[in-house]
């Protein structure tokens, strides 16, 4: 699915809780940091430690101002609710750490059970 959606030009960006640091090692050691163009983190020092201040972070740094265009995927509420404080679409995906209603009680714009559904709400 990564590798269909970097060949539709598609710009996938981390956003996550996890200080920006591991985020990167983990995503080179599953050689999967190729299909990133940003991992946008919290830092050791605390800051960025909020979704929403990742979120606006990678934004910026992108120069990303088209927000109909972009959606935040995630397991968790906090996920979900930081691309709703972000002005953007988010689908939660019922395979990872949280359940159907925590996601939807967050008020996520889909859900998705697999990676074959998420696909197909993300590649054209």
């Amino acid at each position: 699915m990564l590798d269909k959606l970097k060949k539709q030009g598609k710009t996938l960006i981390v956003a996550t809780s996890k200080p920006t640091c591991l985020a990167e090692r983990v995503l080179s050691h599953f050689k999967l940091d190729h299909y990133f163009t940003f991992v946008s983190g919290a830092e050791m020092n605390g800051d960025r430690s909020e979704k929403i201040e990742i979120i606006l972070h990678a934004f910026e740094k992108n120069k990303i101002n088209d927000l109909e265009r972009c959606v935040m995927v995630g397991d968790r509420k906090h996920d979900i609710i930081g691309a709703k404080k972000a002005g953007i679409d988010s689908i939660g995906v019922l395979y990872g750490y949280g359940g159907h209603e925590e996601l939807s009680d967050a008020g996520a714009t889909h859900l998705t059970g697999s990676v074959a559904e998420l696909e197909i709400l993300l590649c054209e």
